[in-house]
């Protein structure tokens, strides 16, 4: 396994090792180079001493670790785990760790285009692979075998609502596998199933905790909670032992630098964690009513033109109409004439012109009326 050449790992000084005996045995006393007001009785009260962590506090690493466990029915080490302000900055660390700059990773498309705005941040490339609309599902396509120093795989994907296939999954493992790259599983959306979901439990499996390759999976609170502004996300890192241990030497590195994680957010994870479930259900519930509603309007719309690219998990779906109504003369045409406004197919990289994204989290009052006005306006185009 490849890292980036910017992640050095040094051996300790001298200072350091002596440092570290000392306190081991107890015989350092006092360190008058310590910056931390909070071991000296100073900074806000009511808040806990600082004890810096670069993976995030341990026992919220374990309340996590344990939550997970429970979840997904198998056994999550704390110490594989880093606690992050949001799966964003663990997309940065990863493109720091794998990649150095000019090189490339591979990511999906359609695809959120956050994946590549993140990554050239950090001067780092997108070679994309597609994901094919095949007329019930969304299929992968080849990744090309230019040099990428790893591979996205957002499961399920936004904003396609399409989950990582068995098949699909295989040929992921095995890419990465063949060319020595990381698998970075984007999870955020994989408790919100939908009707459309895949049936068979190979067909819709987290990559989460995969064995097989170096995998780092993300997920948190942002989306688990239905709290955008809940800054609490997670780093899973799985696969072969040397792999992972390297791994986390260097990200050590990269969180120790950060050290992004509030003291205050780690000590209330455990009520955030416990509320995951209520907050979930209610979530996938509106999404699933909501849907439903959608697709009773597209069926029953008199002209027939229109139809629903079926999501089979997450927070959207994706309406699809003639090829030739403009997706920009659409959208302005419903921001004048109706006060509403949806995200265009291009906004994705969609492979076909002349589709929006609609959000399935409106309130039932909001959607519907919302819903039949865009398809009027659908209509006024053709």
């Amino acid at each position: 396994m490849k890292f980036s050449h910017r992640v050095e790992l040094n051996e300790p000084n001298a200072v350091a090792v002596a440092q570290g005996a000392a306190r081991r045995d107890g015989t350092l006393k006092v360190n008058l180079a310590d910056s931390n007001p909070t071991r000296w009785g100073l900074g806000a009260p009511g808040l806990p001493p600082y004890e810096p962590d670069p993976r995030g506090p341990r026992a919220a690493r374990e309340a996590l670790a344990a939550w997970l466990s429970e979840r997904d029915e198998r056994t999550v080490n704390p110490d594989h785990l880093y606690l992050l302000s949001s799966t964003s900055q663990g997309y940065a660390w990863l493109t720091k760790l794998t990649c150095d700059p000019g090189e490339q990773i591979a990511a999906p498309t359609p695809g959120y285009p956050l994946v590549e705005t993140i990554a050239g941040l950090e001067n780092v490339g997108v070679d994309f692979y597609p994901l094919t609309w095949v007329g019930s599902w969304w299929e992968l396509g080849d990744l090309n075998p230019a040099a990428v120093r790893a591979v996205v795989a957002i499961n399920p994907n936004n904003p396609t609502g399409s989950y990582v296939h068995g098949e699909d999954r295989q040929r992921l493992l095995n890419y990465c596998a063949d060319h020595g790259v990381a698998l970075i599983a984007d999870e955020v959306f994989f408790d919100f199933d939908l009707p459309g979901a895949p049936t068979r439990p190979a067909d819709r499996q987290r990559l989460a905790g995969t064995s097989e390759v170096l995998t780092f999976a993300l997920d948190g609170m942002s989306k688990n909670l239905s709290a955008p502004g809940l800054k609490i996300a997670w780093l899973e890192v799985s696969g072969p032992e040397p792999d992972v241990a390297a791994a986390l030497a260097r990200l050590d590195v990269i969180a120790d630098a950060y050290l992004p994680f509030s003291d205050v957010l780690a000590g209330r994870l455990g009520q955030y964690l416990a509320a995951v479930p209520a907050a979930t259900r209610a979530t996938r519930q509106r999404c699933r009513q909501n849907l439903a509603t959608l697709r009773d309007l597209v069926r029953t719309e008199p002209s027939g033109t229109m139809s629903l690219l079926e999501p089979e998990g997450g927070w959207n779906a994706l309406l699809r109409f003639p090829a030739h109504v403009d997706e920009d003369a659409l959208i302005t045409g419903l921001i004048a004439q109706r006060g509403i406004t949806v995200q265009p197919g291009y906004f994705f990289d969609m492979p076909f012109a002349s589709v929006v994204s609609v959000s399935l989290l409106l309130d039932a009052p909001a959607f519907r009326p919302a819903i039949e006005a865009l398809l009027a306006g659908i209509v006024d185009q053709l």
